[in-house]
């Protein structure tokens, strides 16, 4: 019985690296993207406790250096909130990148199959063909014998 071999298998075979690949960099952009939206949820409990201390350096006794550090302090963890918030929309830009580029991954090497598929579809079919071709001639031989005789 003949092997069924796919010409284009080392095709296949490339596209299925390139997503795992394409797998890996989303998995690794998705983890960037968690990362950068910790930082910014640590930035804004940075930015509650400030208030929280301004406030109270309100409410109690006026000590205007501890205001003005207050104070300080929270400009510093607003200018780093809106830099942060930056860089979470870059993180979510670069998963969105990552996340086309997995989806085209996935069609190609899902085409791929496709085509793999119908090879060995006509492969088979093909090989149905010749046995039943065999079959005939066998049939046909016979038939020729017995009637020689």
């Amino acid at each position: 019985m003949a092997k069924f071999v796919y010409g284009m298998q080392n095709l296949l075979n490339l596209k299925e690296k390139l997503e795992e690949q394409q797998k890996a960099a989303f998995g690794m952009a998705k983890a960037k993207l968690d990362a950068e939206e910790q930082k910014l949820a640590e930035l804004y409990g940075k930015k509650e406790y400030y208030q929280e201390a301004l406030v109270n350096c309100f409410s109690s006794k006026l000590d205007l250096l501890s205001i003005k550090k207050n104070e300080d302090a929270l400009k510093v963890v607003q200018i780093k909130i809106e830099q942060q918030i930056i860089m979470v929309k870059q993180a979510e830009r670069q998963l969105e990148i990552a996340r086309i580029q997995l989806t085209e991954a996935m069609k190609e090497r899902k085409t791929h199959e496709k085509l793999r598929e119908k090879a060995f579809e006509t492969f088979k079919s093909e090989l149905i063909q010749e046995e039943n071709k065999e079959t005939d001639e066998l049939v046909s031989f016979k038939y020729g014998i017995a009637k020689g005789e």
